[in-house]
């Protein structure tokens, strides 16, 4: 579908009447927290589109400003620039009651919380939009969604590539042909709110062990590094110095217990608490902290965990997205060097059972649907969840929402009745009756060639190694009538997790190392993203799932499309849908796992009737009751 040429003025509609602020920083590195802003621009708008404010600057950050060879930004020019801490007043007041928009706006309000943070204030942005997530939802004919193609595709010049100040100018023409795009769908604009960041310290994170845990204590025996230690109860020294000096020991102080625990320090073994009543029930030895200081002298070595980096495949540049990797069909039954091994089931209660997919060929790209986009109006949640299998069946994709992406809406009882249906007929879709499933007339579909592969439960994809972080995004219905959480478990072979680090989730959204990151793109999207090359050698899949809290579940929810990505704002290179879910308040949506020198990644589906917390025991995170 085409969408209507990009009206010059601004949208009309109220929910788009906002006041504008719109941001760019430039970087040392990828991690807030851990690398500071050089530079940063923003340009305010009003409520109609019309430039209120402009402010850019250089920053002086007092490290080393990263690659120059990206951003330019050598040492000398960044010498007599100010600091943060000396324009933090006047960069919160042209952010203050205003949405602040980025490209990617999870990474530049993430470093900003940090800068305002180390300048001990807070980040004054309640609400943001990303242009990268609103682009999703629209669907534009271009390539990518990276910046400099979508000014392409709305006609805005782009001068100088990774400089504020232009991209920042950049930004305001793709605001302004995105709102206008998204206007013609009837979209609502995934505007996320955003809590307070008052955390008047720099975020610090928990050191990563880099040493395999051994194991428990033996009596009499000696501590090795990577043991799992946990303190509980006053200590004769500082907690803070305890946990400095024992995590320069190489030892992994946790703030549980779990059956993974080595040790427990103490002073009153008979005080009862938590983690000594865990660690009876677990057999964890208890020691107290003047044994425990007398050990910590004599740490043996430990056996330091690995990382793998598989080279970049000749011919393939870093940073650019190769074909789209070959799609796989299940093979629960293969093993050896020619199949799957499947891996053994995380321990916990049996699911309950979800609808099995309808077989899919071996080839789908005979199919009559394919390179077709379908979208599913009306139904009750188990006649919509037939229909869009039908559609998969057929070779197309199936939508959640609609976008400029979808090519044919097919309308169940209800359906007519669906507020889409207006902006449906004036954008002249193909509208079908559930029969049109059944026998649909092949059509030629401009651009299918390029489309993303068509995913089906089980179905497998590789994963090429660019050197880009590979993302697993979850897109859910606009209109979905509760939350959905997003989480991501990195576990070893034996499918459970080595640290309580290695559950990413919203309140611990980034691995200490910073291999696996939660991001929120909007009220009805979350990423996953994960860089395969410097996950440890221990780390054997990502397991991503999502969570509903309270009493609603999976079917309140609807179909949940499931996109994988290598790259920030990249072509995706394959899609799923999972929709096949009823009484499931957890369901997990898909996992990456090593395949010999490689890595794949599975479209799961898989539900439970339980919560967040007890999936989360199942793969050994310690969860408290």
């Amino acid at each position: 579908m085409a969408l209507l040429a990009s009206d010059a003025k601004w949208p009309a509609l109220p929910d788009y009447s906002h006041e504008w602020a719109l941001v760019d920083v430039e970087t040392s590195g990828l991690r807030p927290g851990h690398d500071r802003v050089l530079s940063l621009a923003v340009l305010t708008l009003d409520a109609h589109g019309n430039r209120t404010g402009e402010y850019a600057t250089l920053l002086n950050p007092g490290c080393d400003p990263g690659p120059v060879h990206v951003h330019g930004l050598t040492p000398d020019r960044l010498a007599g620039a100010p600091t943060f801490e000396e324009v933090a007043a006047e960069v919160g007041e042209l952010l203050s009651k205003r949405v602040m928009v980025a490209h990617n706006a999870q990474f530049d309000y993430d470093f900003l919380a940090h800068e305002f943070a180390r300048a001990r204030s807070w980040l004054p942005v309640n609400r943001r939009l990303c242009t990268l997530a609103l682009n999703r939802l629209v669907g534009p004919a271009t390539p990518d969604l990276k910046l400099g193609t979508l000014a392409r595709h709305y006609g805005v010049r782009q001068e100088r590539a990774h400089d504020a100040q232009d991209d920042v100018r950049v930004l305001s023409g793709i605001l302004r042909g995105s709102l206008g795009a998204a206007e013609q769908l009837g979209l609502a604009l995934p505007l996320l709110d955003c809590p307070p960041r008052q955390d008047y310290k720099p975020f610090v994170p928990k050191t990563p062990c880099l040493y395999r845990n051994p194991g428990r204590l033996t009596p009499g025996g000696p501590l090795v590094q990577g043991m799992k230690i946990a303190v509980t109860g006053e200590t004769g020294i500082s907690r803070e110095e305890l946990v400095a000096r024992s995590v320069a020991a190489g030892l992994n102080v946790m703030t549980m217990v779990s059956r993974h625990t080595s040790a427990v320090v103490t002073n009153d073994p008979a005080s009862g608490s938590a983690k000594l009543r865990r660690a009876a029930e677990e057999g964890v030895p208890v020691l107290d902290e003047r044994t425990y200081l007398r050990l910590l002298e004599s740490v043996l070595p430990g056996q330091a965990k690995g990382a793998v980096r598989v080279p970049v495949g000749a011919g393939a540049a870093v940073g650019t997205v190769p074909a789209v990797p070959a799609q796989r069909e299940a093979d629960p039954g293969a093993s050896g060097p020619g199949g799957d091994v499947s891996a053994p089931a995380p321990a916990v209660p049996a699911p309950a059972p979800v609808p099995a997919p309808r077989p899919t060929p071996p080839d789908r790209r005979g199919r009559p649907l394919t390179g077709r986009r379908v979208l599913v109006l009306g139904g009750g949640h188990e006649e919509a969840a037939e229909a869009r299998a039908r559609a998969l069946y057929m070779g197309a994709s199936a939508a959640v929402n609609l976008s400029a992406t979808v090519s044919d809406v097919v309308v169940l009882p209800g359906g007519e009745a669906d507020r889409r249906m207006k902006r449906v007929t004036a954008l002249g879709l193909p509208v079908h009756a559930p029969e049109w499933l059944l026998a649909p007339a092949p059509e030629l579909v401009p651009g299918a060639a390029g489309s993303p592969a068509v995913l089906v439960r089980g179905a497998v994809l590789d994963l090429a190694d660019t050197g880009e972080p590979w993302t697993v995004s979850a897109m859910w219905g606009q209109q979905t009538p509760c939350d959905v959480d997003v989480v991501a478990f990195v576990v070893d072979a034996g499918e459970q997790v080595q640290g309580d680090e290695d559950f990413v989730f919203y309140g611990a959204p980034e691995h200490p190392d910073g291999t696996v990151r939660l991001a929120t793109d909007g009220p009805n999207e979350q990423v996953v993203g994960v860089d395969l090359a410097r996950l440890p050698l221990e780390a054997h899949r990502v397991v991503v799932a999502a969570a509903i809290d309270g009493a609603a579940c999976f079917s309140d929810v609807g179909a949940l499309e499931i996109t994988a990505t290598c790259g920030v704002g990249a072509a995706p290179a394959a899609r799923a849908t999972l929709d096949a879910a009823t009484t499931e308040r957890t369901l997990i949506l898909a996992e990456l796992y090593r395949r010999g020198e490689g890595w794949r990644m599975r479209v799961v589906g898989q539900g439970y009737d339980h919560g967040l917390a007890e999936l989360a025991r199942g793969y050994g995170v310690d969860i408290a009751d």
